[in-house]
């Protein structure tokens, strides 16, 4: 940022065409290399919260962190509304930022809006792994949920994947899943058929991906089938007595995971403890543990999300739009003491 310059504001808008799948999966990448080789700084605790009920139905968290290797500071705000019938997570209406300044000034250099940068980044960072731990050649494709997650995870198997040749979608209301396989039928050139039940979508699949927010167990262990690798985002999603039975897990943080109460619940309880955890991704990043090693392994990737991946997007997306003249620039604060001169 030159001298006397005020800060970028990149709106959503602005964000969708700066920042694409494949390059998402190699951000991604870089980042979980950055956390392998402890170049990534979170906040103590990792998670400020305020989680207000009746009558208002809001909830506030704030995350930070530090890409020393950039180097670039972020901080994420991020509001969201759920009454039990009205949720806003993960739909435009909620509030999404981050402010990225320089760690060697302070300097604030922009404040992105991060709707996209954040639903790509939990894409690429929970698909990423099946470069390891997936299928050689993948040809069927179960999608569970047909909403923003189960999309963007779509987008980024493509991008790692030719020979997919059938994608299965199911939803909880047969017209959403029936507009999904017919919009993504004609996009792709692949069969995408609606499935009526989850065990329909994802048994026998070479590939399975929980892309919902609900809370409830979807995914049984039994449907998987030898050689499956099944795609957990940050919910209790697969059943939690069937991890144990399958051949590699591995998540982005075990730390990060053990503050989500199911995945506590499941260690705490014996159910799943850090001795079956085959590795954090980082670690099949930098090849510190071996990735899928028979063709009839089955697999599991979890994560819950770090913010270093939302930071280091909403970067990449800032250096883009500096670079196209893209995003509006804000009155320059000034320099010295704040208030009125006297």
């Amino acid at each position: 940022m030159a001298d006397n310059e005020g800060v970028l504001f990149v709106p959503y808008a602005d964000t969708v065409d700066l920042l694409s799948a494949r390059e998402a999966l190699q951000i991604a990448e870089d980042v979980y290399r950055m956390q392998g080789e402890g170049s990534v700084m979170a906040s103590t605790p990792p998670s400020f919260k305020l989680d207000v009920g009746e009558p208002f139905h809001n909830h506030w968290h704030v995350k930070c962190a530090l890409l020393k290797e950039t180097p670039i500071t972020g901080v994420r705000l991020y509001n969201y509304f759920d009454d039990g019938d009205r949720n806003t997570v993960g739909q435009l209406e909620c509030g999404r930022y981050i402010i990225l300044a320089d760690p060697n000034t302070g300097t604030n250099k922009a404040i992105v809006e991060e709707h996209w940068t954040y639903a790509i980044r939990s894409a690429a960072a929970t698909t990423l792994p099946l470069k390891w731990l997936g299928p050689k050649n993948p040809k069927v494709v179960g999608l569970v949920g047909v909403g923003t997650m189960a999309t963007n995870a779509l987008r980024c198997l493509v991008e790692l994947y030719d020979g997919i040749e059938e994608i299965r979608c199911t939803s909880r209301r047969p017209e959403t899943r029936e507009a999904f396989a017919a919009k993504w039928s004609e996009k792709l050139g692949i069969s995408v058929v609606p499935k009526d039940s989850i065990e329909e979508a994802v048994r026998d699949a070479d590939i399975g991906i929980g892309g919902t927010t609900s809370d409830e167990i979807m995914c049984r262990e039994a449907w998987l089938k030898p050689g499956a690798t099944y795609v957990s985002f940050p919910r209790r999603e697969f059943e939690p007595e069937g991890w144990a039975r399958l051949d590699k897990v591995v998540v982005d943080s075990w730390e990060m995971n053990m503050l989500m109460k199911h995945f506590r619940h499941s260690a705490d309880a014996g159910i799943f403890t850090r001795d079956n955890l085959h590795g954090e991704i980082h670690e099949l990043v930098r090849g510190k543990v071996p990735g899928r090693e028979s063709d009839t392994e089955r697999n599991l990737i979890h994560t819950t999300g770090l913010v270093a991946h939302d930071i280091a997007m909403c970067h990449y997306v800032y250096e883009k739009a500096l670079e196209k003249g893209i995003g509006i620039r804000l009155p320059f604060t000034g320099t010295g003491n704040p208030g009125p001169i006297d």
